[in-house]
């Protein structure tokens, strides 16, 4: 439930007189989100000025003993920002990225680790999956690496799977990522490394303050974020009810380009795409594809070169056992074929041990092996 305002236009700048601590302690405000926000500073013009109406307008709407943030709580997330190594910045900053400030219901303020000049490049969000097949973090790393030589920053919410496949090709050339929790809450955790990296070689960004443990509240707030900095989103393996296509509605209802990497019929993890193919997204195969389907509606940008950054550590070795790599492995197959090696790689573990559980899931009729080295689900 919000406070009821009268319809205004959204996105108007706020009054020189604002400052951060104001801004925050409206959009901390009870009830008072980005849409509200937005409401309140186009009827006030600032920040200062609705902090004062907001009572009163609160109490016409039937709610008794309203009270704005306290000071003492936007200083403490002030604070606790200049900790974290991160940077505020407002919705009527500068800095801020006009194809986000364009949505409905634009966050009021980010919060950034990095440099946020890549927030306003020309942005392509990589999603998908969070239990990619390795078919699926190959087609990721490959996209990704491939939009970044095109001039594109690649942008992808942190998650495991297709996300964390699409930053780690993508840290040579510039890469966004979108946290649902504060920006110095790594989510997961395995991810710590990477979110280094990233905060030097692109920039990562949050609404919520730091030190907010994400909840399951946020991941899709976060996804509009992820839609809105972008020119469109590629999905790449998505389940039919899934946070990625979240994502892909949004997208749509921002005015985006939506396109979708085709995946097995009988792989669940490709219904997703596959249904966002049959309803009209454009169907891709390879970077050169998404810049071939934008090239026919936007400029394209021009190709990005930095230096190579060193490269991210080796995935953690498996600790598990044979029974959780049994599972691993079955998660990782589809039934379209997969390379041995590339599997074996995606695992993290030493090829004779991925190769006893692989002929122990063949011996179970779980897997078949095909000619030229690949695996399938039976």
């Amino acid at each position: 439930m919000t406070i009821g305002l009268a319809p205004a236009r959204f996105g108007l700048p706020a009054s020189a007189v604002d400052d951060d601590l104001s801004v925050l302690r409206l959009i901390r405000s009870r009830r008072v989100g980005p849409a509200t926000f937005h409401r309140l500073i186009a009827e006030h013009g600032s920040a200062r000025a609705a902090l004062e109406a907001l009572p009163g307008i609160a109490a016409q709407s039937g709610i008794a003993d309203y009270a704005v943030c306290p000071e003492g709580v936007a200083a403490a997330e002030l604070a606790a920002g200049r900790r974290a190594g991160a940077r505020l910045i407002r919705h009527d900053s500068a800095d801020y990225p006009d194809s986000l400030r364009q949505i409905d219901g634009a966050p009021a303020i980010l919060w950034v680790r990095g440099d946020p000049a890549w927030l306003s490049r020309d942005v392509m969000a990589v999603i998908g999956a969070r239990n990619a097949s390795s078919l699926g973090l190959r087609m990721a790393r490959c996209m990704a690496a491939g939009l970044g030589e095109a001039g594109f920053t690649v942008a992808a919410g942190l998650a495991r799977g297709v996300d964390t496949a699409a930053h780690a090709a993508a840290l040579p050339t510039g890469t966004i990522a979108v946290m649902a929790g504060g920006v110095d809450v790594i989510y997961p955790a395995e991810n710590a490394d990477l979110a280094a990296r990233i905060a030097e070689c692109g920039v990562l960004v949050s609404e919520q303050p730091p030190g907010t443990e994400p909840a399951a509240r946020h991941f899709p707030t976060r996804n509009r974020i992820v839609s809105g900095l972008s020119q469109g989103v590629v999905v790449i393996e998505a389940a039919q009810r899934s946070g990625t296509l979240i994502t892909a509605r949004n997208a749509l209802d921002q005015g985006r380009e939506v396109m979708a990497v085709p995946g097995h019929p009988m792989d669940a993890r490709a219904a997703g795409c596959n249904a966002l193919i049959r309803d009209g997204a454009t169907l891709v195969r390879s970077a050169a594809d998404v810049a071939d389907a934008l090239a026919q509606t936007r400029p394209l940008p021009a190709p990005v070169v930095m230096a190579a950054p060193d490269p991210l550590p080796p995935p953690p070795r498996d600790q598990g056992g044979p029974i959780q790599l049994e599972s691993r492995i079955l998660q990782r197959l589809s039934p379209s074929p997969t390379e041995e090696n590339d599997l074996i790689r995606d695992l993290g573990v030493p090829a004779a041990t991925a190769s006893a559980v692989i002929l122990s899931l063949e011996l179970q009729g779980r897997v078949t092996r095909l000619a030229g080295g690949r695996l399938a689900l039976s």
